[in-house]
């Protein structure tokens, strides 16, 4: 049942902010591929100084934003815009094969709200995925060369297999990430209007009857195609590894125009790339994880899985294609250990929780301490959880500040990650914060009282 519109707990600043988020991010998100390319924040070429006599009998407001070459890249070129809309659907639809073909792992996700004790299964492949979808990029890609057959004759086409053309990435990098935003917007659509139907499980956070707050945060909790889930696979398929691809398009762009590829561009690499690689081979921890088991599949984490995350999280290396610092090989060293520490953090405590769900009494962690609730769960009370209530995201976001230091000091650009990561870790600790208040009551309090300190201990 929806919740009596003056009881709903809205979040992100209720229907009016919900729209606005929805409005300005995908502005954003143009606008960073835009500053990356420039490396600074300018604001001067955003939107042109006249537009062709072609269009003058559009409104002059929708003239200007489809000559715009940053907020509405090639919509004036048809043609590309076409080509790049087809590579992001081909792209989808290729992940969506190797979910459904790949040899998998079925695992149970968490019991459904509502105390039925069901669960949802999870066909587990996104490691095999990832290695399936480099292979091909490397050595598998296809294409048709014209071959002679020696005596003089016709040639003949013939299929070959090779590398991928990635720089082609680079060099339409703006629209794809448009046309990558009209998809989610398409796709947030369909499941928006796929949740009126019956006998759905709906999220509590996004059925308040708000249209516009509903969309954003997404009314059904687990939408499906049979054993196909939406949500599950998008947070960690497309996006995910699109981002992976987006970093080695970029370096592959960096050598074509050197002749070699910098240090910092391999650290971006191999940086990002291990954080890809270490989501999708414990791609079963996700499925305890609030997106999964609490979140509905909206706007919010469809826009934020197939477009926020490859096209702003890929930023550092776009802006090392023509912006490289040279650092040297002491500040390299440096960065790396700074990386290597963040690591340790994040994947050290969120291991330490995985494996205390599956088993509190193995041996590798029968040895933590805990706070029995009331409703029957533990808290942990030791270990990394001891430490602090969200290591993991001061593990997760020292990652992310090494991340933007392989860019230099020169500009702030590359660090708007550290810096909206923060704010996101921030908020989201208090999403927790509140919900956990409102699952285990007293307990809670309780908890926080042995674990004063949210991030780091003995200061936040």
């Amino acid at each position: 049942m929806t919740k009596p519109k003056d009881s709903f707990d809205y979040e992100f600043g209720g229907p009016l902010g919900t729209l606005a988020t929805m409005i300005f991010l995908p502005l954003i998100t143009l606008l960073l591929t835009h500053w990356a390319s420039v490396g600074r924040l300018e604001f001067d070429h955003i939107l042109p100084s006249s537009c062709s006599s072609s269009t003058v009998l559009l409104p002059s407001a929708l003239n200007t934003f489809i000559h715009s070459s940053v907020l509405c890249p090639s919509c004036i070129d048809v043609t590309i815009l076409q080509s790049c809309a087809l590579v992001i659907l081909l792209w989808f639809v290729f992940q969506v094969a190797l979910e459904r073909m790949l040899p998998c792992e079925i695992v149970m996700g968490a019991p459904l709200p509502g105390g039925s004790g069901n669960r949802l299964p999870y066909r587990i492949n996104g490691h095999l995925a990832f290695w399936v979808t480099l292979l091909v990029l490397d050595v598998a890609w296809p294409r048709w060369v014209d071959v002679n057959d020696g005596k003089g004759g016709m040639a003949s086409s013939v299929l070959v297999f090779g590398r991928a053309p990635l720089t082609w990435l680079y060099d339409h990098h703006p629209t794809l990430a448009f046309v990558t935003i009209l998809w989610t917007l398409l796709l947030s659509t369909y499941l928006h209007l796929k949740s009126f139907g019956k006998g759905l499980l709906l999220a509590a956070g996004g059925n308040s009857g708000n249209p516009f707050y509903d969309f954003f945060m997404g009314r059904e909790l687990n939408p499906r195609w049979g054993t196909f889930d939406w949500k599950e696979f998008c947070e960690l398929r497309p996006g995910l590894i699109g981002w992976m691809i987006l970093n080695l398009a970029m370096m592959s762009k960096q050598y074509e125009r050197l002749g070699y590829v910098t240090g910092s561009m391999i650290l971006i690499n191999i940086f990002q790339g291990l954080y890809v690689w270490d989501a999708l081979y414990q791609e079963r921890a996700i499925l305890t994880t609030m997106d999964i088991t609490t979140d509905g599949f909206g706007f919010m984490l469809i826009f934020g899985d197939l477009a926020w995350v490859p096209f702003t999280y890929s930023l550092q290396s776009r802006y090392l294609v023509d912006h490289d610092p040279h650092l040297s090989w002491t500040t390299l060293a440096a960065i790396v250990g700074v990386n290597i520490i963040g690591y340790l953090i994040f994947r050290g405590a969120n291991s330490q929780k995985d494996a205390f769900r599956r088993d509190p009494n193995s041996a590798e962690v029968s040895y933590l301490t805990f706070l029995q609730t009331k409703r029957g769960t533990k808290l942990l009370t030791s270990g990394w959880w001891g430490v602090a209530r969200k290591i993991n995201y001061t593990g997760d976001w020292i990652m992310g500040l090494s991340w933007c230091m392989v860019c230099g000091f020169e500009s702030i650009v590359p660090y708007y990650y550290a810096i909206y990561f923060a704010i996101l870790l921030v908020h989201r600790s208090i999403r927790d914060d509140h919900m956990c208040q409102e699952k285990y009551g007293d307990d809670w309090g309780k908890y926080k009282s042995i674990v004063p300190y949210r991030f780091i201990p003995g200061v936040f």
